[in-house]
């Protein structure tokens, strides 16, 4: 039986930050992942780095995040290709920056003052292209985007040169506590650790099953297409207010459009199918807010396979029945820019029993409280 400190399961972003973390403090780590590391939505997804639009509950986890971002080279040895332009939330209507006006002092109410509203003139200073019935919006200076599978390849070689194995190919079907160790049962081998982390994303629940947690899971498959070059119109990364939109151009001149229309995933048979009808929903929303994306010529379009949690909320913490088994999971499409800090906070609990970060609304067992009141 192979042995080990800590077994990771899952090898997207999570996972292999938690490696990495784990061993720079010296912690040998084995992540076992089913199928090939970045391959689900860690290595599939917008790369959005924001702390744009954050619910408060994560806005601590991402502010913690953006500086390990800011000096991620630093961290992993490659730059993932980080750029921050800054990212915009777009109001299209007074009513629109009025909600964002309400946010913007909420959160400077929280200490927080990262997030800037901004009007018209402002907003057409930054984005000179977008249409005019557009009236302001929110911008955080420092946000921007990074490359996904280029990311997580990067923090799997940093861990690997800390020391931490990886295994791919072999789905975990079984853990067992035997005295102070699980035993994880992966394709035909069987490996031990004192202790089990779950970043397994949309297989999680079934993880979180084996150690007796149960979770509302829903598996989710959010959508992204990419356009053919187009001349230079727009630096930071856009979103929208009411509408779902995530929209960046590369140095390339693509346009990458993504932001929450889902198709639909089949996690046991690792496919996805595209809807075109919310495609053309998102690419009609592109168009709407940035004119010059009527011309626009699409090249592809595909979906990853990710979890979702019904407050949208991740899950990130110890396991409510298991000793010495966390959990991180349920990013539901917004969790990449958390992975750096993620890794960090799993690692205080693993070595230390606490984080200094709040993770109290992340509880694995908050969906089983809520129904017991």
């Amino acid at each position: 039986m192979a042995t080990a400190d800590v077994i990771v399961i899952g090898a997207g972003l999570h996972g292999c930050s938690a490696a990495l973390h784990l061993s720079r403090r010296g912690v040998k780590a084995l992540v076992i992942e089913k199928d090939h590391v970045g391959q689900h939505a860690s290595g599939v997804n917008a790369g959005g780095v924001r702390r744009l639009g954050r619910h408060f509950a994560e806005v601590p986890l991402s502010v913690a995040s953006m500086e390990l971002w800011h000096d991620i080279r630093d961290l992993v040895g490659d730059d993932c290709g980080f750029e921050s332009p800054g990212q915009v939330k777009v109001a299209e209507s007074d009513a629109e920056l009025e909600r964002l006006r309400s946010r913007v002092e909420d959160l400077n109410a929280l200490g927080y003052t990262h997030e800037e509203l901004i009007g018209r003139n402002a907003l057409r200073d930054l984005l000179p292209a977008v249409s005019e019935h557009c009236v302001g919006g929110i911008v955080s200076h420092g946000d921007g985007a990074a490359l996904p599978f280029r990311t997580v390849t990067a923090f799997r070689r940093a861990a690997e040169r800390q020391g931490a194995r990886f295994i791919e190919g072999g789905a975990v079907t079984r853990i067992e506590r035997h005295g102070m160790v699980w035993r994880v049962t992966a394709g035909t081998e069987i490996h031990g650790a004192p202790v089990v982390v779950n970043a397994a994303g949309a297989w999680a629940d079934r993880i979180a099953a084996m150690l007796g947690d149960t979770v509302p899971l829903e598996v989710i498959a959010p959508m992204l297409m990419i356009t053919t070059p187009m001349p230079t119109f727009v630096k930071p990364v856009v979103g929208a207010t009411s509408r779902p939109l995530s929209f960046k151009q590369f140095r390339n001149g693509t346009v990458l459009i993504g932001g929450g229309h889902r198709g639909t995933a089949d996690r046991d048979r690792n496919s996805t199918a595209l809807d075109f009808g919310k495609l053309a929903l998102n690419a009609r929303t592109a168009s709407d807010i940035f004119p010059v994306m009527a011309d626009a010529h699409f090249l592809r379009a595909w979906a990853g396979i990710e979890a979702r949690m019904p407050d949208d909320l991740p899950v990130i913490g110890p396991s409510a029945h298991a000793p010495d088994a966390f959990h991180a999971f349920g990013f539901s499409a917004h969790g990449f820019q958390l992975g750096p800090i993620v890794g960090a906070i799993l690692t205080d609990l693993i070595t230390t029993g606490t984080t200094a970060l709040p993770i109290d609304a992340f509880a694995v067992d908050r969906f089983q409280v809520a129904l017991r009141r």
